[in-house]
């Protein structure tokens, strides 16, 4: 039996009831997991391709090649959730700001509008719509000169800077709208701004000689945006958010020094996980698991704030699966990896870890297999459901208190 180091502890030891929590094996998860395995054989798929781990804070109770690093998919968002709460305060808010050249005479800027990003990854049209509202608010209603994009800025998960401030220029004017965001518009504003911009769109690498502030925007907060990148995982937020604290090399460099992972179990090229070439084994994903649940603690936070839980949260990736209620998830998909990965409260064991790395054709089938695996458990073990965690917050979009005066 292989002991977790220290940092991995949920909750002091004087707190732990550790005379109450079961320390050895579990022979009845190890003969369901052994059922699922063979479910899988039968199904057509390599058993030598699939991996798994689980563990509670005690006890090991599942070890199924979970040493060795392979295609995680999604679940590299895991390692990129603590990277980011680890260098940043979760209420962090990525700023973007709203400047203008020239003057604003009888409703007309005389001059440019500025739009210097920064890394804002959630950027939305509705966050554009409620900007040109602000800014018609103030005074402007049409806007002579160009708009101009500085720094960092993206809109709707754009990965060209063009295509970005294309989609803000539309989302000012009413009569720009595409039409799917004429279809949502009743519940999106009261009202509809018709700013007009009349010169061009300019991507500029230095900033104009005079810029006179107006406002500045705020994104929702560092916990907001991570909990939607996880319910929907959303690559386009992975990757901005590890760009924002020095890219992939910082996840993996944060995972080996915080979670204590090997170095050999952890191989990313990116902060999202598209790519085979994102490795990372069983063992170290429930290590960084495992970390950042303390590390959250430690800021009166917890693991729920971040991921989807299964029976609150039905959008995303966890529509049509069928996982027990009260289970704090993450999944990966790619062509031929499911993977699935989170923790599960129970009142036998405490928290319970896991991480299954399937491997293999038919993504579906996976799925299923994985669900099954997870009410199999639920039935040995009593789920401990927390009532304050059945609650799915939606984060407002557009929220017009972030545009503030400069």
């Amino acid at each position: 039996m292989v002991e977790m180091p220290i940092v991995f502890a949920f909750t002091d030891w004087q707190q732990a009831q550790v005379f109450a929590v079961p320390t050895e094996e579990d022979p009845q998860v190890e003969k369901i997991v052994n059922q699922y395995l063979r479910d899988l054989q039968k199904n057509g798929y390599n058993i030598d391709q699939q991996e798994i781990w689980i563990r509670s804070q005690w006890a090991e109770l599942v070890n199924i090649k979970s040493d060795i690093p392979i295609a995680a998919a999604s679940l590299t968002k895991i390692a990129t959730t603590l990277a980011a709460v680890n260098k940043l305060d979760l209420d962090h808010r990525f700023v973007t700001e709203i400047g203008r050249t020239g003057e604003v005479i009888n409703g007309v800027l005389k001059g440019d509008l500025v739009i210097t990003g920064g890394g804002d990854p959630l950027f939305t049209w509705e966050e554009g719509v409620a900007l040109a509202n602000k800014l018609e608010q103030l005074g402007i209603k049409k806007i002579q000169g160009n708009l101009v994009i500085l720094n960092n800025f993206s809109m709707n998960f754009q990965k060209k800077p063009q295509a970005s401030a294309e989609a803000l220029k539309k989302s000012f004017n009413y009569h720009l709208w595409p039409a799917h965001l004429l279809k949502q518009e009743q519940k999106l504003v009261k009202t509809k701004p018709t700013l007009t911009i009349q010169g061009k769109i300019i991507l500029a690498e230095q900033p104009p000689a005079k810029i006179a502030p107006i406002l500045r925007h705020q994104s929702l907060s560092l916990k907001d945006i991570i909990k939607q990148m996880n319910i929907y995982s959303n690559n386009h937020i992975a990757q901005s958010l590890a760009d924002s604290i020095g890219g992939a090399t910082t996840v993996v460099q944060t995972a080996i020094e915080l979670a204590q992972v090997s170095p050999e179990q952890i191989h990313l090229e990116n902060g999202s996980g598209l790519g085979v070439n994102n490795r990372i084994s069983p063992k170290a994903i429930t290590q960084i698991w495992m970390t950042l649940e303390n590390l959250l603690a430690k800021r009166s936070s917890k693991i729920t704030d971040l991921f989807p839980v299964s029976g609150v949260d039905h959008q995303g990736t966890l529509q049509l699966r069928h996982i027990p209620a009260g289970v704090t998830l993450k999944t990966g998909t790619l062509n031929e990896v499911s993977a699935l990965a989170g923790v599960i409260p129970t009142k036998e064991r405490g928290l319970v870890w896991f991480a299954i790395l399937n491997h293999g054709s038919g993504i579906n089938q996976l799925r299923h297999q994985q669900d099954i695996l997870l009410q199999k458990l639920s039935k040995h073990w009593q789920f401990e459901i927390d009532p304050n965690k059945l609650k799915s917050v939606k984060p407002f979009l557009g929220d017009p208190s972030r545009n503030s005066l400069m």
